[in-house]
């Protein structure tokens, strides 16, 4: 690990996070056949992989996953997904990031699904940050952290391990 800064979440209780997080989307969806885990490009598709490992574990769901394309610097690129729309079209969808600082990537995610009629659709995020700028809310969530505008919440996931800081 590189980053410098005070640990938030270390491995043990990541996986605690990622485990009861994908027990709240089975929940959520117990009615439902299947559910599409759509992960935002880089940690945020991490970690959907992370809930999808833990659903297929738990449920007897069809778990399809896709990553959402976005460039995070210029949300208002096109965005697109890993998988065509026919695949997740009238059904139910969770958006899945690492970090909801601003909402600016999770508010540009969601606006590319509302083009698509989808049965349900929820958000994740492993930490909510409470610094919105944009009305949006994670619907299923690890922790949530009231921090200063000038720290930042970075999450590591490389090979078997996984950490969260606040620099």
């Amino acid at each position: 690990m590189t980053t410098e800064g005070n640990i938030i979440l270390n491995q043990t209780q990541i996986e605690q996070k990622v485990r009861r997080i994908a027990y709240q989307i089975y929940e959520t969806n117990s009615a439902e056949k299947e559910v599409v885990i759509a992960g935002i490009i880089g940690n945020g598709f991490v970690f959907a992989e992370k809930i999808v490992g833990i659903l297929q574990e738990i449920s007897p769901l069809k778990i399809t996953i896709c990553e959402v394309i976005i460039d995070k610097k210029n949300p208002l690129k096109p965005i697109s997904t890993s998988i065509e729309i026919e695949h997740y079209k009238n059904k139910s969808l969770v958006l899945v990031d690492d970090v909801l600082n601003s909402g600016t990537t999770l508010i540009y995610g969601i606006k590319h699904f509302l083009n698509v009629p989808l049965k349900k659709f929820k958000t994740a995020v492993l930490v909510n940050r409470n610094h919105k700028k944009y009305p949006v809310k994670a619907d299923f969530k690890g922790i949530s952290l009231s921090t200063s505008v000038k720290e930042h919440i970075q999450v590591e996931f490389s090979n078997k391990k996984a950490i969260a800081y606040l620099i």
